[in-house]
């Protein structure tokens, strides 16, 4: 069973929200919209509605996982397998953090050489955003609460340019609704699965809330929201893109900004992928923090020291996707991990923690 963690490095329930809902909202937002089309047209908003009502149950299974166990994804391991194999397995969680984080990154410098700085330096950009990231990780987890919650805040008014596309809107390219079959949705809501992960972290900080099982509903309620978002975005945005344009956008979410039009402002997307910066900031703090913290719980290894050590490792990886190939696949394998260890490996440990219970109850008599 974890040690509890003192109340001064606890955060409140309701930031839990903002927790998931910055973690979701990171790279994928910009360009799942054609990536969903390829398997299920313009229904393919219903299998973004779909996908993000399916995520609540793993949300449900994760609150009773570490009730169960009184802990993070470390503590369940150990519960489940025994302390070796647990903590083997939970070492596997900081490739998969560390993979994500180097996803986001990678990702983002792309959109930065494509719409702004074509020589932008991958490995300086890397390094001065890593070196960012290691500093506010440094400053304990309510300091990396507080950058998810401005990271989620302030540029939420990016949301309301959406709406120049409304009068370009053209509703009847959504007609007609259910033209495609349950297996091409459900693949469609498969496609979402870079664009969704992220909501599964509270299974690496359940101790760091004050009266965690309190955060459910807020959890819940992040998860809800995020939906909202993305399928209201895919809506505007197939109503806005006839199906061969939206095949030929990588970025279809940054495209409709070349249409906001300002009297002091010509081109916002410029605007719009500076704010970007505070949107993924969130994504990489969380993800070195929830990788180091399992390195600390499970190998013994200081935050700091671990903290340092994935940075490096991002830093030399990030170098190696030199092309749009090449980040194509990262994302791909990003999204395919993502859905094996939330549809897959949260169920699978999900059931065994109860099995585990009542064998120890038993045994218990």
């Amino acid at each position: 069973m974890q040690q509890p963690v003192p109340e001064r490095l606890q955060v409140s329930p309701f930031l839990v929200l903002y927790l998931i809902m910055s973690m979701q909202i990171g790279i994928g937002v910009l360009g799942y919209q054609r990536i969903i089309a390829k398997a299920a047209g313009y229904d393919a908003w219903i299998s973004v509605l779909g996908a993000g009502l399916s995520i609540h149950i793993i949300i449900w299974m994760i609150y009773k996982i570490c009730a169960v166990t009184n802990g993070d994804i470390v503590s369940a391991n150990a519960y489940v397998f025994g302390k070796i194999i647990g903590n083997m397995i939970s070492s596997f969680f900081v490739i998969y953090l560390v993979i994500f984080a180097l996803a986001v990154l990678r990702t983002f410098i792309e959109v930065i050489q494509v719409w702004i700085f074509p020589e932008m330096s991958i490995f300086w950009f890397s390094a001065v955003f890593l070196l960012l990231s290691i500093y506010i990780v440094y400053g304990g987890f309510r300091t990396v609460t507080g950058i998810a919650f401005f990271g989620l805040v302030l540029p939420s008014y990016l949301l309301l340019t959406f709406g120049f596309a409304l009068k370009f809107a053209e509703f009847r390219n959504l007609m007609p609704v259910l033209d495609h079959s349950a297996k091409e949705l459900l693949s469609s809501a498969y496609n979402m699965s870079l664009t969704y992960i992220g909501f599964e972290i509270p299974i690496f900080f359940y101790p760091f809330i004050k009266d965690a099982p309190k955060s459910q509903k807020w959890a819940h309620l992040g998860v809800l929201l995020t939906t909202i978002i993305y399928t209201i975005l895919a809506i505007i945005t197939f109503s806005y893109f006839s199906e061969d344009q939206l095949a030929g956008s990588i970025w279809a979410t940054l495209e409709m900004w070349k249409i906001v039009s300002m009297p002091f402002v010509e081109r916002f997307e410029y605007i719009g992928i500076a704010n970007w910066n505070l949107i993924v900031l969130p994504n990489i703090c969380i993800s070195l923090w929830g990788s180091s913290m399992i390195l600390k719980r499970a190998f013994k290894l200081k935050q700091r020291k671990g903290v340092i050590i994935i940075a490096l490792l991002c830093l030399v990886a990030i170098t190696f996707f030199d092309d749009r190939a090449k980040i194509n696949f990262l994302n791909d394998w990003t999204g395919k991990i993502g859905f094996m260890v939330t549809f897959i490996y949260i169920p699978f440990l999900f059931i065994a923690t109860m099995i585990t219970k009542k064998v120890k109850k038993n045994e218990n008599k």
